[in-house]
């Protein structure tokens, strides 16, 4: 995934003071990060990210991570039941709100959430334009518990900002609020991009757009087994994307049921396995 910067930048709301809505057992690197990302989308890449998640011309490089990001949403999109009818989802960073549209249009009740009031204002009028009513759109925090509870959670390119600990610690946070599936993706580490990183750090924060952090699956299924709070949670599914300039990989988490000796359930082969 790219950092988009083209266009100049536009009043919109600072996110420092965003309340937390109650208890979001959220870190202070999180609040921070939540904040740097909201002002980006918001304020710097709200035009071009709505130009990119549209059908308007763009680069070839961009057209690119385009391909990639429609080929994610379809992968996520396809690990979720096609009748969703009866079922509440949310859509965690819900940016111009094409997720969130086909959700609707499968029948679920959707809570589409983004940082950027921008973006949300976006995914509204393509609802509408598309002749979808009925989304609850909201601009705020995606852990903030008022959101109630949900049967399935989506969050494509999402958490790919945080570092790995804040990243366990808002799934974590997410997970005791969905009852089935968490279908959410992550930016897999490679020399390319963990260099490009390495050297984005070097720049002033004020001169740079918030990195991707990159993640390796290994390093990802490890904080993930070791995470207390996903004790009842597997991992049953990964894939990865790479069109071009964008590379994610998806991966669905699974809600398990107790077994007799009250431990969580085999969740299939794919299942990252859980210390007894």
């Amino acid at each position: 995934m790219t950092m988009l910067k083209d266009a100049p930048p536009v009043s919109g709301p600072s996110f420092e003071d965003t309340p937390l809505g109650g208890s979001h057992a959220a870190s202070v690197p999180y609040l921070e990060r939540r904040a740097w990302i909201g002002e980006y989308f918001d304020r710097t890449a709200a035009a071009a990210w709505a130009t990119l998640t549209s059908d308007a011309p763009v680069s070839r490089v961009r057209a690119t991570v385009r391909a990639g990001r429609d080929q994610m949403r379809a992968t996520l999109l396809g690990w979720l039941p096609p009748d969703l009818h009866g079922r509440r989802v949310l859509d965690a960073g819900c940016g111009t709100g094409t997720a969130a549209i086909e959700l609707a249009q499968r029948g679920a009740e959707v809570v589409a959430i983004d940082l950027s009031p921008t973006l949300v204002a976006h995914a509204q009028e393509r609802a509408e334009a598309a002749g979808v009513h009925g989304i609850d759109f909201r601009s705020g925090d995606m852990l903030d518990p008022a959101l109630g509870t949900f049967d399935y959670l989506v969050a494509m390119d999402s958490i790919i900002h945080y570092e790995l600990p804040e990243m366990i610690s808002a799934l974590a946070t997410l997970a005791p609020r969905v009852r089935h599936r968490m279908v959410i993706t992550v930016a897999p580490r490679s020399p390319l991009l963990a260099a490009m990183w390495a050297v984005g750090r070097m720049f002033p924060r004020r001169d740079r757009a918030p990195s991707i952090v990159p993640v390796s699956e290994s390093a990802f299924r490890k904080a993930f087994v070791a995470a207390p709070e996903m004790d009842r949670w597997g991992i049953v599914t990964t894939r990865r994307i790479e069109t071009g300039f964008y590379r994610s990989m998806a991966i669905a988490l699974q809600g398990a049921t107790l077994d007799h000796r009250g431990h969580p359930g085999r969740l299939g082969s794919a299942a990252a396995p859980r210390p007894q």
